[in-house]
């Protein structure tokens, strides 16, 4: 019997200790709260955050990711520009480094959109945190929300850090029925 005990509590020991290292260096579960991701990310879904990601590679353009907004909030958002990037906005048609960019993941907005254009013109000077140069410095990224018009992002708060950075959107898995694992741009309708 005290055996039989024994291995219960290694068991679940071991358990705890692999939970812990998952949820604190490898995945992680977040709620998406708002319509700022509208139509990729809904109000309520549940999405996995891989923390390994970035550490084994480099944040993309196009990425979704969750970042420390505050020291209470976290955004989800999508990477547009990274360090030495110039990014522009013109006529709602995206550059960077002044080659045109398609963004599919915008279509629906863009049919619904309320305002004359979906996002309106700037640059990356027109930023705060960009100290008014042309190019993305060093360490910091730009960030958008998929649904521009109701979207508090870096048109908003500026420039992000890359170290605010929690990690990269790599699947929604609730509600079932929305069940998707690939946000690369490149391959979204």
């Amino acid at each position: 019997m005290k055996k039989e005990i024994y291995e219960w509590l290694v068991a679940i020991a071991i358990a705890l200790v692999l939970l812990f290292v998952i949820h604190q260096f490898l995945f992680l579960t977040y709620s998406v709260k708002g319509d700022s991701m509208y139509p990729t990310l809904k109000d309520g879904e549940k999405v996995i955050v891989s923390r390994i990601n970035y550490s084994l590679g480099n944040i993309d353009d196009g990425d979704v990711i969750v970042f420390h907004a505050d020291k209470k909030s976290d955004y989800v958002k999508r990477v547009i520009g990274r360090a030495g990037d110039t990014v522009s906005y013109k006529g709602d048609t995206l550059y960077v480094n002044d080659k045109e960019v398609k963004e599919p993941y915008l279509d629906e907005n863009k049919l619904a959109k309320t305002n004359v254009l979906l996002t309106e013109n700037f640059s990356v000077e027109d930023l705060v945190n960009s100290g008014g140069k042309a190019k993305i410095p060093d360490g910091q990224l730009l960030v958008l929300g998929d649904n521009r018009e109701v979207s508090k992002d870096s048109r908003y708060f500026g420039l992000i850090k890359e170290e605010q950075v929690v990690g990269e959107v790599v699947l929604r898995f609730w509600p079932f029925n929305v069940f998707h694992y690939d946000f690369d741009p490149a391959t979204e309708k």
